[in-house]
């Protein structure tokens, strides 16, 4: 290609862009869109408005990752494509490896450990898996994260055996990491949970994630509780006194669909922004779950049909639903308490009427967007 016609494409790509964004209303810290009368109507994302450029050449990443630095990931490095478990396991512990494309499906024969590093993207290419068929306690699990700072994962699925209280293995873990961003992945089926964060983990953004059970839980484990379909896991237990100041975390235009039963998410400690997300699991006990010393802002989301959209539990600090927010079909508890965080960044907002339509579109929540491309979130 010419460079003529280079710089027509590009020219043509940032229009598309623009042209999405337009359509949507930048919300300053603090200012709830539904509660002002001039709100317009908000367009989905198409195919179109993506641009097949590196990261590093994006946009800054939105929510809480944007914040202490920002997050960039592997950058526009050289990639390493990945086919095969022992190709993925030795790209994930090499330092030098910055960005790692996954093709294809992968079956995770042993837990994958991230430990330690700084910068690094791994994203899949379209259709990419990841695998684990374990239900054991000590081998469930896909990737543990731990101790890590920049981390960029994105266009993956994550596929578990299904639900099995034993006190296993999530699908992946973030453990003691800063400045991660986990972007249209799909976790479904964990043995323990899809997805926890926990253990001082901070400045974490979750876009366009979906969060689901395909299988029936396995009754009988030993954790005591035959339905442990329990999706999202903020801060581990209430003595984890060292997460307090820290699990700052946004969940920005995600799916909790099908099967997902409680822990969507469940916080502890942190500051978490939960933005333009969409709720319809049929089999909902408790949806978003404020434990001790949670401090959650509930935004311009949609609940439909599920059970206690909202779950109050003992010793929160503050849980504030907007009046943003849309509940259809619901029963149980909608109603927040207190005053919640006032977010330091600005992000993208859609209002409540066009969130289902933009979380459930061919290019929304999950993995959908064929690779490591930008988004005009």
């Amino acid at each position: 290609m010419n460079l003529k016609s280079t710089t027509a494409v590009l020219l043509t790509t940032l229009f598309l862009t623009l042209s999405a964004c337009s359509s949507e209303e930048e919300i300053t810290p603090g200012n709830n869109a539904a509660n002002n009368a001039t709100t317009s109507a908000t367009t989905a994302v198409t195919p179109s408005q993506y641009q097949t450029v590196a990261p590093g050449n994006c946009a800054a990443v939105p929510g809480w990752a944007s914040q202490n630095g920002g997050t960039t990931g592997g950058g526009t490095a050289s990639e390493t494509t990945v086919t095969t478990y022992a190709q993925l396991k030795a790209a994930v512990e090499n330092t030098s490896v910055k960005v790692i494309r996954v093709s294809g499906t992968i079956t995770i024969t042993t837990r994958l450990s991230l430990q330690d590093q700084n910068g690094k993207t791994i994203y899949g290419a379209s259709g990419a898996k990841l695998v684990s068929t374990d239900q054991t306690a000590s081998n469930s699990g896909i990737i543990n994260i731990k101790r890590c700072n920049n981390i960029i994962i994105r266009n993956l699925v994550f596929e578990g055996p299904g639900a099995y209280d034993t006190d296993g293995w999530d699908n992946a873990i973030l453990d003691d990491c800063r400045n991660v961003w986990v972007d249209h992945c799909e976790f479904r089926d964990g043995v323990d949970g899809n997805f926890d964060i926990k253990n001082k983990s901070d400045y974490i953004s979750v876009t366009y994630c979906k969060f689901n059970y395909l299988k029936a839980p396995k009754p009988g484990g030993s954790g005591g509780t035959d339905d442990h379909r329990f999706s999202n896991l903020i801060g581990s237990s209430d003595g984890a006194t060292a997460d307090a100041g820290k699990l700052r975390i946004t969940f920005a235009r995600c799916w909790w669909a099908s099967g997902c039963k409680e822990r969507m998410p469940r916080v502890r400690f942190g500051k978490v922004h939960i933005v333009n997300n969409y709720f319809n699991s049929s089999v909902s006990n408790k949806c978003i779950m404020a434990g001790v010393q949670a401090d959650i802002r509930v935004q311009d989301n949609v609940f439909e049909n599920v059970a206690n959209p909202i779950n109050l539990m003992s010793g929160y600090t503050a849980v504030t639903v907007t009046s943003g927010n849309i509940f259809t079909g619901t029963s149980g508890t909608t109603a927040g308490s207190g005053t919640a965080f006032t977010p330091p960044y600005t992000i993208i907002t859609l209002a409540g009427t066009a969130v289902k339509a933009n979380v459930t579109a061919s290019s929304g929540a999950g993995a959908t967007i064929g690779g490591n491309i930008c988004g005009s979130f």
